[in-house]
């Protein structure tokens, strides 16, 4: 385990990098005894950074949700991360959103569903039930993932380990949520959520298309994994926070110029520019 010195300084480290958008390498080849535990601190002690300096959290991302992801990462649950009002971009209906690509080092897009919460959930008994009486409502969300440490390693280019994607907050940068289009607030008790789909165009051009079955067989489950992770914390989901249920399309390379499509069907669509 690592001590709190060092907790601090790989923090530290991480917001150098966010400030000056030059990818680290990987902390778990400095430190190869890091452990998971060793992770969610270093990420907890970069996001109070954040908090110190003003920015608030309006809630919370899972990542690492599809089976084959976790087999890649060698772990058998998903991981989590925090959001910031600071990395909320709100796409309007019809209108195409531009996003600086200046604020990211090497910006990704994965497509997902993002639950709204109207009631708290806490503690390890909460259920997918629980999960769905308390959600206002559900919503087309795409997260915008990051490298503050680099993906590849630059000289052996081995991929970063779980170690360091959770440390580094998850890898999330960015949310794009909708407004201006009632389809954009889906009733979570209506809506079968594991059938609702997107299609994710790049220039024209289909990239991905998914489920969100492919979020764990329905995405409320894990917004209830993450109410039991909290709760040993001494945290709980709140009302008004949004959850990123976790994406259920591979992740899209993104740079200046590229116009994005994210169509959710019945669900609306999301329209985004890197500029």
């Amino acid at each position: 385990m690592l001590d709190d010195v060092l907790i601090q300084q790989l923090a530290a480290e991480l917001e150098q990098s966010e400030q000056t958008r030059v990818s680290l390498e990987h902390f778990s080849k400095r430190f190869p005894g890091m452990t998971i535990e060793d992770g969610y601190r270093v990420g907890r002690a970069w996001v109070a950074l954040q908090i110190a300096s003003g920015k608030k959290t309006i809630g919370h991302k899972i990542g690492l949700t599809s089976r084959a992801m976790q087999i890649s990462s060698q772990i058998d649950e998903p991981d989590f991360g925090t959001l910031l009002d600071s990395m909320r971009f709100t796409a309007q209906a019809d209108q195409v959103l531009e996003i600086p690509a200046s604020r990211f080092i090497a910006p990704r897009v994965e497509v997902e569903l993002a639950f709204v919460l109207k009631a708290p959930l806490q503690g390890e008994g909460v259920t997918v039930d629980d999960v769905l009486a308390a959600t206002e409502y559900v919503t087309p969300a795409i997260e915008i993932i990051d490298a503050r440490i680099e993906q590849f390693d630059r000289h052996t280019k081995v991929m970063r380990k779980v170690f360091d994607t959770i440390s580094d907050n998850a890898a999330n940068a960015g949310i794009v949520v909708g407004e201006g289009d009632p389809r954009y607030r889906a009733d979570p008790r209506l809506t079968d959520l594991p059938w609702c789909g997107a299609i994710l165009r790049q220039n024209g051009a289909v990239e991905e298309t998914g489920l969100a079955a492919g979020v764990q067989g329905h995405p409320a489950i894990g917004i209830a994994w993450l109410a039991h992770k909290l709760a040993p914390w001494g945290e709980s989901l709140r009302p008004g926070q949004i959850v990123l249920a976790g994406s259920f399309t591979r992740p899209v390379a993104a740079r200046a110029g590229d116009l994005f499509e994210a169509d959710y069907g019945p669900l609306g669509c999301l329209r985004f520019r890197f500029v």
